[in-house]
């Protein structure tokens, strides 16, 4: 699948090149945070995509998580992941495209990753994420639950379009607002867990 036109490759690369990451919190997100901490099997395949600077990443490999793969289309992300975090796997850092990713996981982390695609790919990601998984590997992560003003990225949403695309795929385990987002970010979260049944 090739990307969209305004979100390709090179608009990503652009962007990092330009320090235009202005999504970016400077460390993991405390909703993932806890979620990672009621987490016991250290062996599980997880797969972070969109992982900019991967604060998720480095945090569940410091904590001994040894199969945390991370993908982006812009190299800039991943050199700077890599030149912050050296000891982290070099075959772990995927630059492609997660429509052409051929592998398998036990959980995938949803960190701005979906806000930053273009609307018309949100049905794709939703079946992509799906044959990424394992039988009852779990999409989970966090979603925005507003419209913004401004064309984006990023893209917003609600509860209800979520629930209308996620449900053809998924067991729908949580799909909520956010109870621990960061301030800035309080009230405009949603946090899932989805299964693959």
């Amino acid at each position: 699948m090739s990307d969209k036109t305004n979100f390709d490759k090179s608009y990503w690369e652009e962007r990092w090149q330009n320090d235009q990451i202005g999504w970016d919190i400077g460390h993991a997100s405390t909703p993932l945070v806890e979620y990672f901490k009621l987490l016991e099997d250290k062996s599980i395949k997880i797969l972070i995509p969109g992982c900019g600077n991967a604060y998720e990443g480095e945090l569940l490999h410091s904590e001994g998580f040894t199969n945390v793969y991370l993908i982006d289309l812009a190299k800039s992300a991943l050199d700077s992941f890599s030149n912050r975090y050296p000891d982290f796997p070099k075959d772990h850092l995927i630059h492609a495209n997660f429509f052409d990713l051929d592998d398998s996981f036990d959980l995938i982390v949803e960190q701005t990753f979906f806000c930053a695609l273009d609307p018309s790919l949100r049905k794709a990601y939703v079946e992509k994420a799906f044959d990424l998984l394992n039988e009852n590997g779990i999409l989970m992560g966090l979603l925005f639950n507003k419209i913004f003003e401004n064309p984006g990225p990023p893209i917003g949403g609600d509860i209800e379009e979520y629930l209308c695309l996620f449900q053809r795929k998924f067991l729908v385990r949580t799909l909520e607002e956010c109870r621990n987002s960061i301030k800035p970010r309080q009230g405009s979260e949603l946090f899932m867990e989805l299964m693959k049944g």
